[in-house]
């Protein structure tokens, strides 16, 4: 029993709120009944495994209304493998990183590998955002849409360099839940356990004509390529609707339903306005809220789809966030490497803006409980 108790009335409908993995929907776990019998534990090669990657692929392209030529590829290995795949297979010889929280930065890390030329890294505090700017002898442009640490958001504008040069978005928490366009990009890549509200350990990528081009370009070159890190392989598998090897297929069936649910809502537009609705709650409440504040001072750059709230020293956030579990409302702990002493909450497409609500209301009456 929690020594707090939050009355019924106030709590969400459901508490979950974490920034990955995120709240999966009922009707995903439904939709995983139904069709898995017939899909797990079979061949990742055969037509029922290839089917699903299709229609997978199929919903991505139909969600981002991507132009013609632009393909879906995808992978084993999550965000933090593409970050490699891309070191390896899509950086000629020098990129420009802006880093403005873990994300960003591990990237970064990825691109100074020692066969590349010292990348040149654009560096802002957390809370605040760096953007990248043209400059000679750069191949790759490349930064976070969201922040998944910080709860900062950045614009997705291509940037006109020197001839070639491509513009490479890590979308992993920001794709499904933020508006893009597709003409901005080179490369949008993210991993399914935000907005997609799937499992990890997959990544996606959205790829232009000359993203393709420098892929098999620089994979006909003389440059080591580890078979897992080719994007040379990943092209060429995606295109038969396959991975190099075994993907979860669990992940892949979620992803479906969750896809599905997505374009028959109304699309990309309608769950940019519904994140939109969801993190304006939280922040309208921390403005108006004595004890907490925006972490993010600048409203332009405050992320739709993670929301990070300060408070002040009058309020212990650990022990709000440890109160709120005790009630089943999970996951609002901020990011570990932060250490501030704030709330971070997830607005990711498959949460309910009026869970949102509840989860303020439910806020308010702890802080008017514990003074």
């Amino acid at each position: 029993m929690p020594s707090l108790v939050i009355p019924r009335d106030l709590l969400p409908a459901d508490g979950r709120f974490g920034c990955g993995p995120s709240k999966v929907r009922p009707e995903q776990l439904a939709h995983l009944a139904a069709v898995g019998p017939s899909i797990l534990g079979t061949s990742h090669r055969q037509a029922p495994v290839k089917d699903l990657v299709g229609r997978v692929r199929a919903g991505f392209r139909e969600l981002f209304a991507l132009p013609d030529g632009y393909e879906v590829v995808l992978g084993n290995g999550g965000s933090t493998a593409f970050w490699d795949a891309a070191a390896s297979g899509l950086i000629e010889r020098r990129a420009q990183l802006a880093s403005f929280g873990e994300f960003g930065a591990k990237f970064a890390a990825a691109a100074a590998a020692p066969w590349l030329e010292a990348p040149d890294v654009r560096r802002a505090d957390a809370g605040t955002r760096a953007l990248p700017e043209a400059a000679a002898g750069l191949d790759v442009y490349a930064w976070p849409q969201n922040e998944t640490s910080t709860g900062v958001m950045a614009p997705v504008t291509r940037v006109d360099g020197d001839s070639g040069s491509l513009t490479v978005i890590d979308a992993t928490s920001a794709a499904g839940g933020i508006a893009v366009d597709p003409s901005q990009f080179d490369v949008y890549y993210f991993a399914p356990q935000k907005n997609f509200a799937s499992d990890g350990g997959i990544w996606f990528a959205l790829m232009s004509p000359a993203a393709i081009e420098r892929v098999e370009r620089i994979a006909a070159s003389d440059r080591y390529i580890p078979e897992f890190l080719s994007l040379k392989n990943a092209v060429d598998n995606s295109r038969l609707n396959q991975t190099l090897n075994t993907p979860a297929l669990s992940t892949l069936l979620l992803l479906e339903n969750q896809l599905d649910w997505m374009n028959g809502s109304g699309g990309l537009a309608w769950a940019d306005a519904r994140t939109r609705e969801s993190s304006s709650v939280l922040y309208e409440w921390a403005e108006r809220t004595s004890v907490a504040t925006p972490f993010v001072a600048e409203p332009d750059a405050r992320s739709q789809v993670v929301v990070t709230i300060d408070f002040d020293e009058s309020t212990d956030a650990a022990g709000l966030a440890e109160i709120l579990r005790a009630n089943g409302v999970v996951d609002t702990e901020p990011y570990r490497k932060l250490g501030r002493n704030q709330l971070r909450v997830a607005t990711f497409t498959a949460i309910e803006p009026d869970d949102v609500r509840a989860l303020t209301a439910s806020i308010d009456y702890v802080l008017e409980q514990i003074g």
